[in-house]
């Protein structure tokens, strides 16, 4: 691998309108913005982006229309220092978007345009073959199983790292691309469709994991609300461990996006070589870094991810950390 990892990331290409409002109207009235904010989003390039500014060179699989938008995102994806040459233009189309409402409480609620002709389809995986020679692939199973599977198969004969981020969408597909993967991340809500476990019981949500361990990743984290991420894993590099990492101490004014911060560091951490503690910590920093501000367009540069792992590391002992044998 290289000294700079270059990074696939197979996924959404949005614009994200972000409407700040102190409360949310009921219905037949009306509430001023206090704060607009128009930018490059969807979790793709929002993980691209997230990629770009901790140090990886990032490439884009997915869909723009051919209008004036689509044309303006993929400007700013390559001022960002997003590789965009694999991005497909839909013609005649227009490029998805995604709105905002965010209350003062942190509060959101999305309106979003995502037609079908947004999603990647098995054909654009496939003509995108060449761009799975990057160091790592992280694959966002919101976009059509097939599409996902596809990729994530691309991947495992590229022998390249598959990161898959969400929950697959049905049976049929996800035992083949659980099996493909060596990393498998999802949030509080896709905890519980993968386990089928409340995300407010770290015990049974670590024996679920353990579960999917055996169906194929080397390495699972799982949201469990306010209490944190859980990571558990299981391979020959590593051995067998797993470490509840809390979230950071920040005042949170929007969640949006925080997830796709945690999957980029922690792809970034795990091809530096870094091991699972470490990146665990690595990536709950990063999240941390991306609640401050509304929307979900990253804000990683300079000492953002830095400063917020100056707390010690959990030490054996501390209810922070069961290490050891599984």
């Amino acid at each position: 691998m290289s000294a700079v990892p270059q990074v696939l990331v197979v996924g959404q290409l949005a614009r994200d309108l972000v409407l700040v409002v102190d409360r949310m109207p009921p219905a037949g009235s009306a509430a001023d913005v206090r704060c607009r904010r128009e930018m490059l989003g969807g979790k793709g390039a929002n993980q691209a982006v997230a990629l770009a500014q901790l140090g990886a060179r990032p490439i884009l699989l997915a869909v723009a229309g051919d209008d004036r938008v689509g044309a303006d995102l993929l400007a700013q994806a390559r001022r960002d220092g997003v590789d965009v040459s694999w991005v497909r233009r839909r013609v005649g189309a227009d490029t998805g978007l995604i709105v905002e409402a965010l209350d003062a409480e942190g509060g959101w609620r999305y309106l979003q345009h995502l037609p079908d002709d947004m999603l990647l389809t098995e054909a654009d995986v496939r003509e995108a073959a060449e761009a799975f020679a990057a160091d790592g692939v992280l694959v966002q199973l919101q976009q059509p199983p097939p599409a996902a599977l596809a990729a994530a198969r691309l991947a495992r004969e590229a022998g390249r790292l598959l990161v898959l981020d969400g929950a697959p969408a049905d049976d049929e597909h996800r035992q083949p691309l659980l099996a493909a993967a060596d990393v498998l991340r999802a949030d509080d809500r896709e905890t519980e469709l993968l386990t089928g476990v409340s995300a407010d019981d770290p015990d049974r949500v670590r024996a679920a994991a353990e579960r999917l361990l055996r169906a194929g990743p080397d390495l699972v984290v799982l949201g469990l609300g306010p209490a944190g991420n859980l990571f558990v894993w299981d391979d020959r590099r590593w051995g067998r461990g797993h470490l509840l990492v809390p979230l950071t101490e920040e005042t949170v004014v929007d969640t949006t996006g925080a997830g796709d911060a945690l999957t980029a560091a922690l792809t970034v951490a795990l091809l530096r070589g870094d091991p699972p503690p470490d990146a665990a910590r690595y990536a709950v920093a990063a999240a941390g870094a991306s609640v401050g501000h509304p929307g979900g367009r990253p804000a990683l540069g300079g000492a953002a991810v830095r400063k917020r792992l100056a707390d010690p590391a959990p030490e054996p002992g501390d209810d922070r950390l069961i290490g050891g044998e599984a």
